[in-house]
């Protein structure tokens, strides 16, 4: 890719034209988050656009600098998200051919929503179980065919498209003092951030990602673009393993700063902008406001102009469940938590005295032995961690011994629907995460390649709508079998890790 010139950049985004298919979408304040969080806080509504994602923009802005020849041979793309939409409905406006390589696991929605936009000019090309797996058809293809491959992120003229949303903010609101920007390959804060910085350069960028998928934290750690070994799931749209380079070049010179937000934050700001605005943004889209929130809250920030983007409002319906299940513990307003009490007569009445008038959101019982059982508990907080704080005091007070696991993955994910009690004999039970590409009869291949060898202890699935689906399973390992155990494992092909040692898997269900 050439060196662009800031510049250049700058003629780039003035001259794009997206506005043959993208609106100059809204940028509200947010009424409610501002007098929590005591800033005025604008949220650029990207779900405005036809897509309901600001993608259009940047794949609409390469499409238009084709000359005659490449617009007649047509476009590849490939992306299960947000991008195979943009590109459908550009080309559609273009009435150009363009070929849409998506996973075989893509959902539904999205396949249905890319042959809506593109109607009579797309051809969609489902391919292998994996992004990359479809990436590298659709390069191959590129070749075969002769087509023009239009990239979601690293590019000069995508990243000159998504920019466009910078010079309507400054438009719409001239006297902001810190812009937000969600990151997965690096387009929009690339695009917004080279040009912001040509004309208010006092203007703050922070980059916001998902904890899960930090890639450009990465990238400036190690000083030049590295790979991720895996990224997290829930957020999909951000779930990028190795950032641009030329995304990596402008937001290493731009940005001014980088922070990661967790699962429970971004479900805490899907409800922000839902309170807002009465739109629910998909998981990436709503990477900015959980920024926002965050830093807000943490640096102490009041009486500033504040800016966030809307990304994006693609959201399987199926993923609002967990949205809502984890969206006040982003938010601190709940606490779970494990805790041993005597099992005796009226021992239960008497913890819940303890309580006291504490509003209990979850309560899972199960008798463990004859004189302990384990109980899994969730609490509304209306005073945030200083009333926390206070409860497990009194726990502790009254003799009771406790487990924070409100920021515990697998505890919230896994074994707050799990909690049955340890085994009643003493088993080598090692226990293990698993991720595995999610369509019709997955389940029964995942069971049917992991074999008869193994005896199974413990097995969790929750199907939440995603790509990917994920389960937890325990096994019966003798020590002796741990060497071919593991290279089993890693001949399975999938994404796993070890949970054995997890607290909260030994609290309620392991034999230590």
């Amino acid at each position: 890719m050439s060196h662009v010139s800031a510049n250049e950049y700058l003629k780039k985004i003035l001259l794009a034209p997206v506005y043959e298919a993208a609106v100059n979408s809204d940028c509200d304040l947010m009424d409610r988050l501002s007098s929590e969080l005591g800033n005025k806080i604008y949220l650029k509504r990207e779900d405005q656009q036809p897509v309901k994602s600001f993608k259009l923009r940047g794949a609409y802005n390469r499409i238009s600098q084709l000359n005659q020849a490449q617009l007649d041979k047509g476009v590849i793309a490939a992306s299960a998200g947000n991008h195979a939409q943009g590109m459908a409905y550009a080309a559609n406006q273009k009435q150009i051919h363009a070929t849409i390589v998506m996973p075989e696991t893509t959902p539904d929605i999205k396949v249905d929503a890319v042959r809506r936009f593109g109607g009579e000019w797309v051809e969609i090309v489902q391919h292998g179980t994996s992004f990359d797996t479809a990436s590298a058809h659709a390069q191959a293809l590129c070749q075969e065919r002769g087509l023009t491959y239009i990239p979601p992120f690293d590019d000069v003229d995508v990243i000159a498209g998504q920019g466009t949303i910078a010079r309507e903010m400054l438009e719409q609101q001239p006297d902001l003092d810190t812009l937000f920007i969600a990151v997965g390959g690096g387009g929009l804060a690339a695009g917004i951030a080279v040009y912001v910085k040509q004309l208010k350069p006092e203007i703050k960028i922070i980059a916001v990602e998902s904890q899960e998928s930090a890639c450009l934290q990465a990238a400036l750690h190690a000083g030049e673009p590295v790979t991720l070994p895996s990224v997290g799931i829930f957020a999909d749209g951000v779930a990028v393993k190795t950032i641009g380079a030329e995304t990596f070049r402008l937001c290493q010179q731009y940005v001014d700063e980088v922070i990661t937000v967790t699962n429970d934050e971004i479900c805490a700001a899907i409800k922000d902008i839902f309170d807002d605005t009465r739109v629910i943004a998909e998981p990436a889209g709503a990477l900015s406001v959980a920024g926002i929130r965050k830093y807000c809250q943490e640096h102490a920030l009041s009486n500033q102009h504040i800016g966030g983007v809307l990304c994006g409002a693609n959201i399987n319906f199926h993923t609002l469940r967990y949205v809502s299940e984890r969206c006040e513990l982003g938010e601190g307003k709940e606490a779970v938590f494990a805790v041993k009490i005597p099992e005796e007569t009226g021992s239960f009445k008497r913890f819940c005295e303890v309580l006291g008038g504490i509003n209990i959101t979850e309560f899972n019982y199960r008798f463990a032995s004859a004189d302990q059982a384990y109980v899994f508990v969730g609490v509304k907080l209306k005073r945030g961690l200083l009333e926390y704080a206070e409860l497990t005091h009194t726990l502790a007070k009254n003799g009771y011994e406790s487990v924070d696991l409100s920021n515990d993955e697998l505890a919230k994910l896994h074994v707050r629907h799990m909690v049955g009690g340890k085994p009643p004999t003493v088993i080598q039970e090692r226990v293990f995460a698993f991720e595995f590409p999610e369509y019709p009869g997955a389940l029964m291949h995942f069971l049917e390649t992991l074999g008869d060898r193994w005896d199974i202890t413990l097995f969790h699935y929750r199907n939440h709508g995603a790509a990917a689906g994920l389960v937890l399973v325990g096994f019966d390992l003798p020590v002796s079998l741990s060497g071919d155990f593991a290279a089993h494992l890693d001949a399975l092909g999938y994404v796993y890790q070890e949970h054995t040692e997890n607290v909260a898997y030994q609290f309620f269900l392991g034999n230590h």
